[in-house]
């Protein structure tokens, strides 16, 4: 779960310069050189030295320099967000998905999330970027207990042998392991909450995925974007539909065998009368990891909790209860 944190310098600290300008570099060669990485590892069995991802950089300076966002032109030019914005959003500016940055919608521990123009060939309005922090994924605690029973991926989306170098380098957590294991973690929420989309969930189109940015479609307008459940104020009438609808999206995640993991008011979106469910990063097999069943009661109760305090009647026990029996039924 993303919490606010609306000082710029939460992420100044963070990291030294050395490190960020690592690895926008990194993201670029991967995103716009890919055949390039693919031959790299064919040849030489290594990832591109640091040498030659800081020269790919330079050479990439000019579609650099020829994106300036508006929300990215208002801040400092030495200013780490401004760099990262540009660095992260300019391959799909490049590619014709989005026009402009238009401003900054939330500020959390692990990602920011921006409002951007959309082209007309995206058939889109409006489109959120959530741009995850450089390497925070090193930093997160417990994260292991929402991997078990997940397939690991390569930096091109493919499921990866037990027996493979990137596996051995998982399991070492070697700085290619981390590096991978960062990777995963942002394309494991690109897959999920495609699967989901697909599948009729209340969440928003997947659009695009490159690097550590993932594209949606945007809830909320020009000015101001969807507030999440905690800062909306419910009318007493739409609150039980409401409850409805999100436990039968939990019903429809575990249909798929998953369970989102962290559902809560701070990840559901309240636009016009509807909710929208988002984050996804963390989301459990629900068949292949023990704590899934814990995590459902979780994510219930946590529903259950935010509607009662409008009359909303329901015990989170006794659903969590059902819908696991029904799951686990299911896979007789």
């Amino acid at each position: 779960m993303e919490t606010q944190d609306n000082t710029s310098s939460a992420f100044e600290d963070e990291y030294d310069l050395d490190d960020r300008y690592e690895q926008l570099a990194n993201d670029a060669y991967h995103r716009n050189h890919g055949r390039m990485v693919n031959q790299v590892n064919r040849t030489r069995g290594s990832q591109p030295s640091r040498k030659e991802i800081l020269q790919n950089l330079v050479e990439d300076n000019d579609l650099i320099e020829d994106f300036v966002p508006t929300y990215a032109a208002k801040l400092d030019p030495k200013h780490f967000e401004r760099r990262w914005v540009i660095g992260s959003l300019s391959g799909f500016w490049r590619d014709k998905i989005i026009s402009d940055v238009l401003y900054q919608v939330k500020v959390g521990k692990e990602a920011n999330v921006y409002a951007c123009e959309a082209t007309e060939s995206s058939e889109h309005d409006l489109i959120a970027a959530k741009l995850y922090r450089p390497r925070m994924l090193r930093h997160l605690r417990n994260d292991a207990a929402y991997k078990i029973g997940r397939l690991s991926h390569d930096r091109e989306g493919k499921k990866m042998k037990q027996s493979s170098r990137a596996q051995r380098a998982l399991k070492k957590k070697t700085k290619f392991g981390q590096d991978l294991d960062f990777s995963n973690w942002v394309g494991h929420e690109y897959r999920m909450q495609t699967e989901l989309w697909e599948a009729g969930a209340d969440v928003p189109q997947p659009i695009a995925h490159s690097g550590t940015t993932i594209l949606m479609a945007f809830c909320g307008n020009r000015s101001i974007a969807a507030a999440t459940l905690n800062d909306v104020i419910l009318e007493s009438a739409e609150a039980q539909p409401l409850f409805d609808k999100v436990i039968d999206n939990v019903r429809l995640m575990l249909s798929l065998n998953q369970v989102h993991g962290d559902l809560s008011a701070y990840n559901i979106l309240y636009w016009q009368g509807e909710v929208t469910i988002i984050d996804f990063p963390q989301m459990v097999n629900a068949a292949g990891n023990p704590n899934s069943e814990r995590f459902l009661r979780r994510d219930i109760q946590r529903v259950v909790d935010y509607f009662s305090q409008y009359g909303v009647k329901a015990d989170g026990g006794e659903i969590a209860q059902t819908l696991w029996k029904d799951f686990m039924n299911a896979q007789l």
